[in-house]
């Protein structure tokens, strides 16, 4: 098992859902965890849950600014974890094109502009989650599998430009976390159940299930480039 004891480690995305179920993995195994959000009020009701060494920090990944002077700030990490994004489902023909243009912004452009802007040990590791959509696309989410794929491109170039600093993603299926609770529960519920049935291990996903696969990549020492999808089997079914 990889020793994170006493290391940095930041989670963008982290006030919730996989990034905080990473957050909390990270800060158990003995890493100072610092959560990045725009919400310092799920930062605070993050940090309070996990308890010290984990602290937060109030970021916008959409905000060049705001990403330049945390960059500045924050000092070096030995390892990124990102999963923050905003990104509306809808079909193309449908989805208005502002809304387009920020998904593409907060998940794409949001990754991109941390990859160059933070300082991270080059003995670390940069991990982007990103969705298994990219090849699984869907109907009404055909730009989520457009972010996803060009995100999984772009950490296959950042592993031969940012070398030996490892950077990989990590493709989620469906997983019970926060995003869904804007549908009503039986309705939630009907979907996690229609998933469980199609997926070959019989279960949705768990916030804990890709936090197991982000630790994993962010400490194998011979994992760059890749992408590891951790999706039930939902890519075959």
């Amino acid at each position: 098992m990889t020793d994170y004891q006493g290391k940095r480690v930041l989670v963008v995305g982290g006030s919730s859902g996989v990034g905080l179920a990473t957050a909390r993995q990270f800060t158990a195994q003995g890493a100072h965890v610092t959560i990045a959000s725009r919400s310092k009020e799920k930062i605070d009701a993050a940090v309070g849950s996990i308890g010290a060494p984990a602290t937060g920090r109030v970021l916008d990944i959409t905000d060049d600014a705001s990403v330049e002077e945390f960059a500045g700030t924050a000092g070096a990490f030995d390892h990124v974890v990102i999963t923050a994004a905003d990104t509306p489902m809808g079909r193309v023909d449908t989805l208005p094109l502002d809304a387009a243009r920020a998904a593409m912004d907060s998940k794409f452009w949001g990754a991109y502009r941390l990859a160059r802007a933070l300082r991270i040990s080059p003995a670390g590791s940069l991990t982007i989650v990103t969705g298994y959509l990219s090849v699984r696309p869907g109907k009404a989410a055909a730009l989520q599998s457009a972010i996803n794929a060009a995100l999984e491109a772009l950490v296959r170039g950042l592993a031969l430009e940012y070398a030996p600093l490892r950077v990989n993603a990590v493709s989620p299926g469906l997983i019970r976390t926060p995003l869904w609770d804007g549908l009503p529960a039986e309705d939630r519920e009907a979907m996690y159940e229609a998933a469980a049935e199609r997926l070959p291990v019989g279960r949705v996903g768990e916030p804990e299930d890709i936090a197991d696969a982000i630790l994993y990549v962010a400490g194998n020492p011979y994992s760059t480039g890749t992408t590891l999808f951790i999706e039930g089997g939902g890519a075959i079914a």
